[in-house]
């Protein structure tokens, strides 16, 4: 954990309270692509950030084998070391980067609040926030077990390791159905796993994926469990028809577990203050990471629900940073 900035040293036995405040120009709330970028960008502009990691520092990206899409690595990069390389290039530029997590919020006022574990309160002129979002997940032990190593949450991002294997995907709705078209054009075969007899994506999306001749679609089937052998997925075990008629078991052999049901952005501390959609996306002004609170910025998975890749968070971040600069400029002009 970090040390407050606030302890005089000559006086061990001195606690910090939580009305002690550490002022800051420039606090960022999360790492990632979208963050790190963020205190790159802050740190040249002589915004001297602070930045609290998060629960997952580096994001959901340190959870990821290899990353071959991101402009720089020709020959591709695991996501934990491309993390690493981001954060040294943020402290590089005199970014301080802390262990901590963000557990409360106040916009109220003119000076923004943060609090820090329950305990060390940060006042900040500027607050960039990119805390992101997470999968949601089945809750099967499994998906943790083959985490790397066949299950994934982002076709767009793994979907490249699969080409030419069978794969399955689990939702019913757009995402899921954008997945699975995504996936057909790369793979041999994919499994579209349907919990319900209908899809929920939208008529356009469902005729797209009944049309795809590699495209499966498994109508009222539930995963079960998973199979494989060393840490790689080679099949799945669902349950056809659970609680009805004709319930049975049923077997497939794959290579990968896509899911797709849905992200939860991790706004719920600033959802007070925020505009957010219904899912709890920060909606941030077009064309900007201004929200709707002057010197409040959002970037990265937590106020994108459409693309969700390391690159386009990093975009975001460095817009957040420069948003953050003018605002501050004006705000002292």
């Amino acid at each position: 954990m970090f040390k407050p900035l606030d302890i005089n040293e000559n006086d061990e036995n001195r606690k910090v309270e939580p009305t002690d405040a550490e002022k800051v120009k420039c606090l960022i709330v999360g790492s990632g692509p979208a963050g790190y970028t963020a205190a790159i960008y802050a740190a040249r502009a002589n915004l001297s950030p602070v930045m609290y990691e998060g629960l997952q520092p580096g994001g959901q990206l340190t959870t990821t084998t290899e990353v071959e899409n991101y402009p720089g690595y020709p020959e591709g990069v695991t996501g934990p070391v491309m993390m690493e390389d981001l954060k040294k290039q943020a402290q590089r530029f005199g970014t301080d980067v802390r262990w901590g997590m963000a557990t409360k919020a106040d916009f109220s006022g003119e000076i923004h609040k943060v609090w820090i574990d329950d305990s060390k309160v940060i006042e900040a002129e500027t607050v960039i926030i990119a805390t992101g979002a997470t999968a949601k997940y089945l809750g099967l032990e499994d998906e943790t077990k083959y985490a790397g190593g066949g299950v994934s949450a982002c076709a767009t991002c793994d979907g490249f390791f699969y080409k030419g294997k069978d794969v399955a995907v689990v939702g019913g709705g757009d995402t899921a159905a954008e997945e699975a078209m995504y996936l057909a054009g790369l793979c041999n075969k994919v499994y579209l796993i349907v919990r319900r007899d209908v899809l929920r994506a939208s008529r356009v999306m469902a005729e797209r994926v009944k049309k795809t001749p590699n495209v499966e679609i498994l109508w009222k089937h539930q995963t079960k469990g998973l199979i494989g052998d060393n840490g790689v997925v080679e099949g799945a075990t669902l349950v056809k028809n659970l609680g009805e008629a004709g319930e049975e078991e049923v077997k497939i052999n794959i290579d990968g577990f896509f899911l797709a049901i849905g992200h939860k952005p991790n706004s719920d501390i600033f959802a007070e203050y925020l505009d957010t959609d219904d899912v709890g996306y920060i909606l941030t002004t077009p064309g900007t990471a201004k929200t709707k609170v002057g010197g409040v910025f959002a970037c990265g998975d937590v106020q994108d629900s459409q693309y969700r890749q390391a690159v386009t968070a990093a975009g975001s971040g460095c817009m957040a940073a420069m948003d953050a600069e003018r605002y501050l400029s004006e705000k002292h002009s």
